[in-house]
């Protein structure tokens, strides 16, 4: 009987996660299944050049994973019971259906958290997918010279969208609202950099400004002051998909299952979590922050981790640990902040076309590795070894030396 190990969203982690089990598991002896609502990959990193008008290549999920073994099913999770081992998805063609599982590999991701103010649902508009881009996109074309668009957020996510408007769209008077500082979290070359293309592109920075509601032309803040907004684009932060919270996994109060070192569920074994639907934490402990720079790795320590334990071989046991931030300031400025292993911020910084050029290089190897799935890694499928139930449960564990994700570093 087959090891059924299902992948739950095809973003960067589910994807990335699907491809590299495949080629390190045997295919007569494992049946991997790619659940994903969309049919083609999203690249999520580059959502603010999408509103601002600019075209992505297309990347069908079905060219992608054609002769990898990975099966792709086209449709909605609604639920997932890990007692049964089961996950119930609604697809256009079939209508509701359960599929049973051995191993779960959760990356159903996140989405724009709007922080509970009052007006953001209605008003907001979010770039943490791609309908959300969309619509942000169709609004922006809609708009005429001297219209304000108010970007909320001084996050990675802030800045790239209020730089990528701002140089895209001249004509449009466009803000910032840091709840902080602007860029405080970076070195001071950094903060230097982001002011001067802030300056540079005429964003209006407004610091230390909590938005406290969302109107259909304004926004409103902490101290009471009205902040005019033709359209409001809200980046503060992410919050991930409420099934997890549903199920008998132990989850943060955020929602994110808790895992070890390996991804793997601390109350569940046979389920997994990436990306940013994991809490997962690097040096000094600090939980790994929601981002591409976290999700790559997760997703190559779980699938590393799955295949020695069905095999019987060496565990992962390989840090997570960070090296930059990657900021695009627009389609000619960037950001690249050198930070420590626990993600603060040293004093070396490279800015300007470098930069930019630089972010680029990221995004496209990132998009490289999902549309590529089982190139890149040597070799090393074998057998499912003997340590499994009659239904296809692990049922020992591999030794757990440093192994084969040894490259798993943000």
């Amino acid at each position: 009987m087959k090891h059924r190990i299902i992948v739950l969203g095809a973003g960067y982690t589910g994807a990335i996660a699907a491809g590299r089990l495949a080629r390190r598991l045997h295919g007569d002896d494992v049946a991997i299944t790619l659940v994903n609502a969309e049919p083609d990959f999203v690249e999520r990193v580059r959502m603010h050049q999408v509103a601002a008008g600019q075209d992505l290549q297309s990347r069908p999920f079905a060219e992608m994973f054609a002769g990898t073994g990975v099966e792709l099913r086209l449709a909605k999770v609604t639920g997932v019971d890990v007692g049964r081992r089961t996950v119930a998805v609604s697809d256009t063609t079939g209508g509701p259906e359960e599929l049973a599982y051995d191993t779960l590999v959760y990356a159903l991701g996140s989405s724009w958290n709007t922080q509970d103010v009052p007006g953001t649902a209605e008003h907001a508009h979010d770039i943490a997918g791609r309908p959300g881009a969309l619509r942000l996109r169709a609004r922006l074309a809609g708009l005429g010279a001297g219209q304000t668009v108010v970007v909320v957020g001084g996050g990675l996510t802030g800045l790239e969208a209020a730089t990528e408007i701002a140089e895209a769209r001249p004509d449009l008077d466009v803000a910032l609202a840091a709840r902080g500082g602007l860029g405080d979290w970076l070195s001071p070359k950094g903060r230097g950099h982001v002011w001067k293309v802030c300056d540079r592109l005429g964003i209006t920075v407004h610091e230390h400004t909590a938005v406290t509601a969302v109107g259909t032309d304004s926004v409103t803040t902490a101290d009471g002051k009205e902040i005019p907004a033709a359209v409001t684009v809200w980046t503060t932060g992410f919050a991930v998909h409420p099934i997890a919270r549903d199920t008998a996994l132990e989850v943060t109060g955020t929602g994110q299952i808790v895992v070890d070192g390996t991804m793997r569920s601390v109350s569940h074994p046979d389920v997994y979590a990436i990306g940013d639907a994991a809490m997962a934490t690097g040096p000094a402990d600090k939980p790994l922050r929601m981002s591409c720079a976290t999700g790559t790795p997760t997703a190559w320590q779980a699938a590393d981790a799955i295949a020695a334990r069905l095999t019987g071989t060496k565990l992962p046991n390989t840090p997570l640990r960070y090296f930059n931030q990657c900021i695009s300031l627009g389609r000619r400025e960037g950001l690249i902040q050198y930070v420590t292993a626990d993600d603060r911020s040293v004093r070396a910084a490279l800015t300007g076309r470098t930069a930019a050029l630089y972010k680029e290089l990221v995004c496209k190897g990132a998009a490289w590795g999902v549309a590529n799935p089982t190139i890149g890694l040597p070799v090393r499928r074998r057998r499912i070894t003997a340590g499994l139930t009659a239904g296809g449960h692990v049922t020992g564990e591999g030794a757990p030396v440093e192994g084969s994700a040894a490259e798993a570093s943000a």
